[in-house]
């Protein structure tokens, strides 16, 4: 059975909070995204490229707000 073990970074925008978001990277250019309330669950796993258009889009306000 293979393992991987994942290097986990805290978001620079969840500061102190309890509420962090945590990104890891796999060698497929895959990104992993997780919640800190469940540290053993992966919420969402997207390619870099789309993560930049998401974060790009979110900057530029192009989701409007709600």
């Amino acid at each position: 059975m293979e393992t991987t073990v994942h290097h986990w970074q805290k978001s620079s925008f969840s500061g102190d909070s309890s509420n962090c978001l945590y990104l890891a990277a796999d060698a497929k250019d895959t990104i992993l995204i997780r919640e800190s309330d469940d540290p053993r669950r992966t919420i969402v796993a997207t390619s870099s490229a789309a993560l930049a258009g998401l974060l790009c889009g979110i900057r530029g306000d192009t989701f409007g707000r709600a």
